[in-house]
């Protein structure tokens, strides 16, 4: 059996299971609805990803689709469209982080309801342009467990667009020396990606939750400053 090459050494059958077993947990703890969302883990020999119009609460591991390298169909049921979009996140996190091999997207609501608004987005200027945030670095561990978040312009589900935006997003972000585990698809939801199934659905939540207390603040909420953030990057390793 072909070994998966994470940091808990998976192999090709505990990744399957493992990605039911983050399905179910997401669904029941209501971060997915639907048959909205999907789980992506990158093999040495190809892909695993969730079906196309599958509940991630009731997946069957023999069902899960297998890929090629290259992203043609193997086995199982017939893949989710966004496995484009997740072979281009892979494409260039590897570049700053070569353990990437999970990919989760949800539409999580307190996510998407920040990119409705007209107002609390965050910008951060870089030597490329002025990019739009989907949060401020108001909690220690939302910095440390999550980073920047880039929010990428509204593109139909599936779009080509869509995905080389976020490629593009995550080499600018990667070379300016603060590497992300997270995007978000404007009025879509999140794409965050880590080493394993159970790790990445860690990133997800922090960064749901951290939605939520923006959402749900009756009045605005200071960031962090320089020098808690820098005290953040000296103790925890923090990358923002």
């Amino acid at each position: 059996m072909t070994a998966l090459t994470t940091s808990a050494a998976l192999s090709e059958s505990r990744a399957r299971e493992e990605i039911c077993r983050v399905g179910k947990s997401l669904f029941e703890r209501g971060y997915v609805h639907a048959t909205a969302g999907n789980i992506s883990v990158r093999l040495d020999h190809g892909f695993l990803i969730t079906p196309t119009d599958v509940c991630l609460g009731f997946l069957d591991p023999a069902k899960l689709s297998l890929l090629d390298a290259e992203g043609h169909p193997i086995s199982g049921d017939s893949p989710s469209k966004t496995i484009a979009l997740h072979r281009r996140i892979y494409g260039a996190s590897v570049a700053f982080d070569p353990s990437t091999r999970c990919v989760i997207h949800t539409h999580s609501t307190h996510c998407v309801a920040l990119t409705l608004k007209d107002h609390d987005s965050v910008q951060t200027r870089s030597s490329f342009a002025i990019t739009q945030e989907l949060l401020p670095p108001i909690t220690p561990y939302f910095v440390m467990k999550v980073g920047h978040v880039p929010v990428i312009d509204y593109h139909r589900p599936g779009a080509a667009e869509a995905a080389e935006a976020v490629a593009r997003t995550i080499t600018k972000y990667g070379e300016q020396g603060t590497p992300i585990r997270a995007v978000m698809l404007s009025r879509l939801g999140p794409n965050v990606w880590h080493h394993a199934p159970a790790s990445t659905m860690a990133v997800l939540e922090e960064l749901e939750e951290t939605a939520q207390l923006m959402v749900q603040a009756t009045r605005p909420i200071s960031p962090l400053n320089s020098q808690q953030i820098q005290e953040l990057r000296e103790t925890f390793g923090a990358k923002w």
